[in-house]
């Protein structure tokens, strides 16, 4: 299909071409007269020239493109799961279609419009929103802080030093760069704005709707907002270099220059006013809020930097648990003591693989965007601190679903009667679950519908995860990191009922690989005989005096 542009280049053409052939009547009877026709026909030849050689273009990116696509889908249907488990990769694929589309749509606009009305009839075709475009570029910046990447290795497709994916483009990186700039995520967006410079001074073929020129007006403003107006008065002059006229780079440098002389006067001011005294403030060091002691805990823990303390580790055992059922004897669950106070175990080879792909196929057509409880509201709310999609299964729809609730019983003594439906979890590009209890607090409205609080959750793992997704208890230094068809185990509340504050965990951001797992919750319901109060209390913001953990290393 002939663009319309191109439609009425071609008319035009035609158009010089009968103006000749009607108003010039019998050059032929003179040569002089004939001789002035070589510049028509020189012009025709030039337009129509230029005509074959702007098809030619559009063909060519359309092409471009369209080996792309053909490269990474034959790489991607090699190994779908890894493919997609690659942050990279799920980014890439994302921005393809989307704005990559809307690119090809603007350049050879009714030939991309055909394609995706075609596609569009298809009830199995899907496109992604800008929304997932945003998510995507949030969640690479999640990984490149909490596991320490470096921003130039990503764009080169390499994850902790392993080439997992191809390198990106300067396109990439540039529609990367501007989604976190959007999100005043100003800081990543340099990052990813200087690799889309670099990449585009290196490439030879642009065909994009964006130049040089606009990387650095991002890569300039970008420092300006980071409050470092030297460096922004430093690119903007280079973007004058490549265009003297842009009129907001001219406006910007006396506005720039005026902030760098009203910073250096402010500094001057201050050196003046400088006493003794200054010396006794500097020695002061800046409080560091809880929020930052976790989060750098989290994420030592997320990189497994962190160890337990060697008095609870030197007492953890690992043992066949024959208790609870008399089944056990013949088969014994394999159960492995992760912490002690909390009670912390890992029961092994308690799912099967056919359990696993029964429960992820039940699931998957119900899947929604996982949601947490508003504390205020008790209501069910997504949260950007929570990434993944969710689906809860009955006992009573699957002969599956029951006899793993059976086997929660059997490996935790406890009764089930109260407890909530399976929920089935995946975890999307650099899925996570930042730091949270599973019980509710005394101030926070929840589990009304249930007799009583958590008193207890089973973790089940239903994939391997080849980089991160570990959980982690940040108060605990402990870190378990996913196992396929293990579960992890352990109670939320004192023997007294109240909430155990050293329960504090995560779910770890997702850096290679897709996560599965499947979540019991158990409640205080029926547990009065099986687990008894006890007459000692402890208050809700009891916290075992443990040993702090400690980081393997610093950086």
């Amino acid at each position: 299909m002939v663009p319309k542009t191109s439609v009425l280049y071609i008319f035009g053409i035609i158009l010089l071409l009968d103006q000749c052939l009607v108003s010039q009547g019998e050059l032929f009877t003179a040569i002089s007269e004939v001789e002035p026709l070589l510049e028509t026909h020189k012009r025709i030849i030039d337009d129509l020239d230029d005509y074959v050689k702007k098809e030619e273009t559009r063909l060519q990116v359309l092409k471009r493109h369209l080996n792309v696509y053909k490269r990474e889908h034959e790489q991607a249907m090699e190994d779908i799961p890894n493919y997609l488990g690659n942050p990279i990769n799920a980014f890439t694929l994302i921005k393809r279609l989307t704005t990559d589309i809307d690119l090809i749509e603007q350049s050879i606009k009714k030939g991309t419009e055909y394609i995706k009305n075609i596609t569009m009839t298809h009830s199995d075709v899907k496109y992604p929103s800008l929304e997932d475009l945003t998510g995507a570029a949030n969640a690479l910046t999640r990984l490149q802080d909490t596991y320490y990447l470096r921003v130039d290795e990503l764009s080169e497709g390499i994850l902790n030093g392993v080439q997992y994916s191809t390198p990106m483009s300067a396109g990439d990186c540039f529609e990367l760069g501007r989604t976190l700039y959007n999100e005043k995520d100003f800081k990543n967006a340099l990052a990813w704005m200087t690799q889309a410079l670099r990449k585009y001074r290196k490439e030879t073929d642009h065909v994009y709707a964006f130049t040089e020129v606009d990387i650095l007006e991002y890569i300039s403003f970008s420092y300006f907002l980071l409050d470092d107006v030297e460096s922004a008065l430093f690119w903007t002059k280079k973007l004058l270099q490549l265009d003297p006229k842009h009129a907001r780079a001219r406006g910007n440098v006396p506005h720039y220059q005026k902030s760098i002389q009203e910073q250096q006067e402010k500094l001057r001011v201050q050196r003046r006013g400088e006493t003794g005294a200054r010396d006794d403030e500097a020695k002061k060091k800046p409080l560091v809020s809880n929020y930052s002691k976790e989060r750098k805990a989290y994420e030592a823990l997320c990189r497994g930097e962190m160890e337990i303390p060697n008095e609870v580790a030197n007492r953890l055992t690992c043992r066949y648990m024959t208790e609870n059922h008399p089944f056990l004897r013949l088969a014994p669950f394999k159960m492995e003591q992760m912490y002690i106070a909390p009670d912390v175990y890992v029961f092994h080879e308690v799912l099967s693989d056919d359990e696993i792909e029964h429960i992820k196929e039940l699931a998957k057509p119900r899947f929604k965007r996982a949601v947490v409880h508003d504390p205020k509201t008790g209501e069910l709310v997504p949260a950007n601190y929570r990434i993944s999609k969710s689906a809860w299964l009955r006992d009573e729809e699957s002969s599956v679903i029951a006899r793993v609730s059976r086997r929660i019983h059997d490996f935790t003594g406890l009764n089930l009667e109260s407890a909530e439906e399976l929920q089935v979890v995946n975890y999307g590009i650099g899925g996570h679950y930042e730091p949270h209890y599973d019980f509710a607090r005394k101030h926070e409205n929840a589990f009304s519908k249930f007799n009583g609080n958590r008193i207890a959750t089973v973790l089940f793992y239903m994939s391997d995860v080849a980089q991160g997704g570990a959980t982690v208890f940040t108060e605990l230094g402990l870190s378990v990191f996913p196992k396929k068809g293990s579960a992890l185990f352990w109670m939320n509340l004192h023997p007294s009922g109240e909430g155990d504050m050293s329960t504090r965990h995560a779910a770890c951001p997702v850096l290679r690989g897709s996560k599965w797992v499947s979540n019991k919750w158990i409640h205080q319901g029926g547990q009065e005989l099986i687990k008894p109060c006890t007459l000692e209390y402890q208050e809700e913001n009891f916290v075992r005096h443990i040993a702090r953990p400690v980081p393997k290393s610093f950086r």
